[in-house]
């Protein structure tokens, strides 16, 4: 029986990825949505549109019986999970099996043996694959955790036996760390995926996180897609992926795909699956690598792979579900090109990489096309919600060699346009032009290793600020020309200042304009752009090198975001400059002895009550937000005053939760 309209059981950008592929065939779509994605792009998207309950996922996306309730009503004779959510649940595919109606994936025996980390751990032992040392069984409380830990040596990992996206994950160096990170590892498994069992494993230093995309068909045909770079990550959960690896060796790749190919077939499996590895960078033999985990889904990373295989794995996910031979075999993969992707979150890299929520004031990506590509499920005007994850979108790119394809990257974060929730558009600009990454030199702890104090914005070479500085001045002419002519602000005969002064960062630059030249600090600078005050985004050239540069007024001035980092212009006409030196500087509050909520969240704990007397890195609290806990800790040591929430509040960003006398 041929598919004639699927049902995505997802929401975001998956769903609307699978839409097009399915719409490209000829299939009709249904989409379900919760309260909080009523209006959301894959709603208005899809043929047909079912409200499947309240904005919880454990209400609405992760009820199977509200799924195929909503096939019967719509007809759809199939269900694509895409990627969490009920994706991965053996219990699922069974279900819509009893009713006949198609699962686009594996088969219920694959996803019971791979999507259970437990089990699949063994499995692989019994196969003969190489995999980390660690515990499998069940772990009964803390203190057998802490023994299990102390058996294997630290440092360890503890993860949630149904976890994935990098949730229910807690790395531990010490037995204190077991202790505070283990009942939150087993909650976190419990609310994200309704399973709280986990296991500990040896955690494998300075490593490599490599997967191999699977493919198969439901007569036996299994192939392998080459392999994915997924190391650039932060707690665990990937930011940047890229294909093909720059570690990886023919010869290595040759093994690796082998490998889980035969992995796959010991299970029977049919669709689209990744195996997941860890490789220590310091093997030069192609054998140092170890199974990790096999996810019986489609991967958020797996646009990576489409580019430069041209293989389109939704496509190919509904041919097999369909019954259909795989139209290529292993010897017809190539690997075309470099492919590179960014995950756009909605959190804060200034703030620590807190959650963030909100409004989408303002959504522009960079236009697709010429080696861009947008994958996202978000339109201006929506919400980013607390209640699911803060993917905004992927940003993928693609070009003949790695190097062009991340410098495509930098120049479409540079016209990536978000206002409202926090982002960490910079933050992945500055990987991108980072000479360590550039390198290929990386592994699961870069993030960690080169930001260990925090983000604070990518370095600007003065060159850059020079060029900043030109597009300051050219900004103020043109809000000073719109000034002389509304209402005669400046007099009729008045011209806009011909020379500014521009302070950025700790420098000041002359800018003068004379005709269709500009001189910064005596230098004749090469510019072409073209700006009306109100535009937020300016794309200039300089010397003929284009420059994307987002821009908003701000007091005596403008702010500037380009290449990872947004810099506080000042800009004024150069006769009034030298009285800003009088100006008296607005000193902020003193709020070191508050305990403030920094995202929007839940209160799940709190560990101190009035009168209380706490040490500095003491955990004072802990909120949830993102299906993610967050520990909240006292900066000094200290006697509590008073407090101002309690466990169970929903607290918004800046509230008090306590304060210290």
């Amino acid at each position: 029986m041929a598919i004639t309209k699927i049902l995505i059981a997802n929401r975001g950008e998956i769903a609307c990825r699978v839409m097009r592929t399915a719409k490209k065939m000829g299939i009709k779509t249904v989409a379900v949505y919760s309260d909080a994605d009523s209006r959301a792009p894959h709603v208005l998207m899809a043929d047909e549109a079912v409200h499947i309950g309240p904005s919880p996922a454990a209400q609405s996306y992760l009820i199977a019986d509200k799924i195929i309730a909503a096939c019967k009503q719509t007809g759809a004779d199939a269900v694509h999970p895409g990627y969490g959510f009920l994706s991965e649940r053996e219990s699922f595919r069974n279900a819509l099996d009893a009713e006949g109606i198609i699962f686009v994936g594996p088969p219920a025996n694959a996803i019971a043996a791979m999507g259970d980390k437990i089990e699949s751990k063994k499995l692989a032992m019994e196969a003969g694959v190489n995999v980390v040392p660690g515990f499998v069984g069940v772990i009964e409380d803390t203190e057998h955790a802490v023994k299990i830990s102390n058996e294997i040596g630290y440092p360890v990992m503890m993860k949630a036996s149904a976890g994935g996206g990098g949730k229910g994950m807690r790395l531990a160096y010490s037995e204190q760390d077991v202790r505070e990170g283990f009942e939150a590892t087993k909650r976190e498994g419990l609310n994200s995926f309704g399973d709280d069992r986990v296991f500990i494993e040896k955690f494998i230093e300075s490593p490599r996180h490599i997967e191999i995309q699977v493919l198969g068909d439901q007569h036996g045909n299994i192939v392998y897609l080459n392999e994915r770079e997924c190391s650039i990550q932060r707690r665990h959960q990937k930011v940047v992926e890229e294909a093909p690896s720059p570690f990886v060796s023919p010869e290595m790749r040759k093994k690796m795909g082998e490998q889980c190919v035969a992995l796959a077939r010991a299970v029977g499996y049919f669709s689209a699956g990744t195996v997941e590895l860890i490789v220590s960078g310091e093997d030069k033999t192609g054998d140092g690598f170890y199974f990790l985990e096999m996810n019986t889904r489609l991967q958020v990373e797996h646009p990576v792979t489409e580019q430069i295989t041209g293989v389109d794995l939704v496509e190919q996910m509904i041919r097999v579900a369909n019954g259909e031979k795989l139209a290529f075999t292993q010897a017809d993969v190539k690997i075309n090109g470099w492919s590179v992707e960014n995950r756009v979150y909605a959190e804060d890299p200034y703030r620590g990489f807190l959650p963030s929520t909100g409004r989408l004031s303002r959504y522009s990506p960079p236009e697709e096309g010429d080696g861009v590509r947008v994958d996202d499920g978000v339109a201006e005007g929506g919400e980013v919600s607390m209640f699911y994850d803060p993917m905004i979108a992927k940003l993928i790119t693609y070009a003949p060699t790695r190097l062009e394809a991340i410098d495509k990257q930098i120049d479409a974060l540079d016209k990536f346009e978000i206002d409202g929730p926090g982002h960490n558009i910079d933050f992945l600009s500055a990987i991108m032009q980072h000479e360590r990454f550039r390198s290929g030199n990386i592994t699961t702890g870069f993030i960690a290793e080169e930001y260990p104090e925090g983000f604070e914005g990518a370095p600007a070479s003065p060159e850059l600020l020079r060029k900043l500085a030109a597009v300051g001045a050219f900004a103020a002419t043109a809000y000073a020309d719109r000034a002389r002519r509304i209402d005669g602000q400046l007099g009729k005969r008045l011209r806009p200042p011909s020379m500014w002064e521009v302070k950025i960062g700790g420098a000041v630059h002359q800018v003068g304009f004379d005709v269709d030249e500009v001189v910064v600090d005596g230098e004749v600078m090469d510019m072409s752009l073209e700006y009306t005050p109100g535009d937020r985004l300016v794309e200039a050239e300089f010397d003929g090198v284009p420059l994307a540069v987002k821009i908003a007024p701000v007091r005596s001035g403008f702010r500037l975001t380009a290449h990872g980092a947004s810099h506080v212009l000042r800009v004024l006409p150069a006769h009034i400059a030298p009285f800003a030196a009088h100006m008296i500087e607005k000193i902020p509050p003193d709020l070191s002895r508050f305990l403030i909520c920094p995202m929007p969240g839940l209160l799940v704990k709190l560990h101190v009550g009035e009168g209380e007397k706490v040490e500095a890195g003491q955990p004072l609290a802990v909120i949830e937000a993102m299906k993610m806990e967050n520990i909240l800790r006292a900066q000094k040591a200290g006697v509590v005053k008073s407090v101002s929430a309690k466990q169970g509040d929903s607290l918004p960003v800046d509230a008090i939760i306590l304060e210290m006398e």
